[in-house]
């Protein structure tokens, strides 16, 4: 894989970077739309603004990954680790993040709009200003979690459905 050369064209989409080891690389700003990421090693990349719309991102490795303003709409994160990972202003819209690890991991003003979180571990996440509307966190795991200011409506938590926020 190229990735200077996929970084100058600003389309990564096409390529197949399954199990890649990509800790560290600068892919700001990379058009990484449906691209196929499953298991690949991402610790502390720098994702800032990259469209990951569709992208399979499952089982990825993303500690520490800086994924400010990404736009993961529709993105299947299932069983991702995004310990420590920085998702601030990032699109999480229709995402799947079952099973994910987002252990402190910074969400404020994140959209989660009908994003799916079955078992996903948010234990000390910071989902302040964060839009949850009709989110399934049943079954996740919440202790410690920040969700001041949060958008709630029609969400599924683990105490029931929560409406606060609606207007």
């Amino acid at each position: 894989i190229d990735l200077k050369k996929c970084k100058a064209l600003s389309n990564c989409g096409a390529f197949d970077l399954s199990g890649a080891d990509l800790a560290g690389v600068d892919l700001s700003g990379a058009n990484l739309k449906m691209a196929n990421l499953n298991k690949a090693k991402l610790m502390a990349a720098d994702l800032r603004d990259a469209d990951l719309v569709g992208a399979n991102l499952s089982g990825a490795d993303l500690r520490g990954a800086n994924l400010t303003k990404a736009v993961l709409t529709a993105a299947d994160l299932r069983d991702a680790d995004l310990d420590g990972a920085d998702l601030s202003g990032a699109d999480l819209q229709d995402a799947n993040l079952t099973g994910a690890y987002l252990r402190g991991t910074n969400l404020t003003k994140v959209t989660l709009t009908g994003a799916t979180l079955h078992a996903a571990n948010l234990s000390n996440a910071d989902l302040s200003w964060a839009n949850l509307s009709g989110a399934d966190l049943r079954t996740a795991i919440m202790r410690n979690a920040k969700i001041e200011n949060a958008i709630l409506c029609r969400t599924n938590t683990p105490w029931g459905e929560d409406n606060s926020g609606c207007k």
